[in-house]
């Protein structure tokens, strides 16, 4: 069988929990786990390119990191992880010399099954055996097409919240953000900090190129330490500062995560300038 064949022939997407591979549908986690029932976890999500995961250490020290700060036990040691990974690429047909498919795997840790209802941190609350670990794997084509976006006027980043400083399970504020702007004809949400400045989008972070300079919200205004957002700001020609409220004329604007990097072409009523290869090449810059 070729190797093209035997590709074609893997899932298009697999999940591990409990040391058992299945599909997402097929896997579960108790009733009682307190990431399903208080979101309390945290998650990564790392593209898949080229058979590797990319950026990887940046994620995991990120994710480690989180943790710490919201007094979970540390998660799953690297060493660990990258077997399992590599063989999650392997079974999804992401493997391979040549292979160009891409892929997103999400790391999940939650803080696992709770003593009882409500939410007191359970006895063992920093205990890693106490907690639990799933991965999923997905292809994933990288996205470059360009987007209209609708300013929340009911939701904001909370810019002294330490949860707006990790990856957690709680979306809910993204999902409603970007239902509003779906109400309004525009693909996603950007929102305002609770300091007044625009922050970030619904799923990720906000760059702006202004008169030359790449400039994107610093960290108190709330937005997520965005793994993407961190290698930008090595760039000579890269800032954090507040944005304001309003796109300036000349701008280009984009959305930018591990997944992809997205131009802005309107923000509210306002159109943008779109340079989409710009973006990609931006992005893919950064990769590397």
């Amino acid at each position: 069988m070729s190797n093209q064949s035997t590709q074609n022939s893997k899932p298009e997407s697999i999940s591990w929990c409990n040391g058992r591979w299945g599909s997402a549908k097929e896997l579960g986690i108790p009733l009682s786990d307190r990431g399903l029932l208080l979101a309390d976890g945290l998650f990564e999500t790392v593209l898949v390119q080229a058979g590797k995961p990319r950026l990887l250490e940046d994620h995991l020290q990120r994710w480690q990191t989180s943790a710490a700060l919201l007094a979970m036990a540390p998660p799953p040691e690297a060493d660990w992880l990258k077997g399992l990974i590599s063989e999650a690429i392997d079974r999804c047909g992401l493997g391979g010399e040549g292979n160009e498919s891409s892929g997103a795997l999400r790391l999940n840790w939650s803080r696992g099954d709770g003593d009882g209802r409500g939410i007191e941190l359970p006895t063992a609350a920093t205990d890693p055996s106490q907690h639990r670990f799933w991965l999923t794997l997905q292809h994933h084509t990288p996205s470059f097409s360009p987007v209209r976006c609708w300013i929340s006027r009911h939701e904001h980043r909370n810019a002294t919240s330490q949860l707006s400083r990790c990856k957690t399970f709680a979306y809910g504020q993204a999902i409603q953000a970007r239902r509003e702007a779906r109400t309004h004809g525009a693909d996603d949400a950007l929102l305002l900090s609770s300091k007044g400045d625009l922050c970030c989008g619904s799923t990720a972070n906000l760059l702006v190129l202004r008169q030359g300079t790449w400039i994107t919200p610093p960290l108190s205004s709330g937005c997520l330490p965005g793994i993407m957002r961190a290698r930008t700001l090595t760039l000579p020609n890269a800032n954090e500062e507040p944005l304001g409220t309003q796109p300036q004329p000349g701008d280009q604007w984009l959305l930018i995560n591990s997944l992809g990097c997205r131009p802005l072409a309107q923000v509210d009523d306002q159109p943008l300038n779109v340079n989409a290869a710009s973006a990609q090449a931006l992005w893919s810059n950064l990769l590397d």
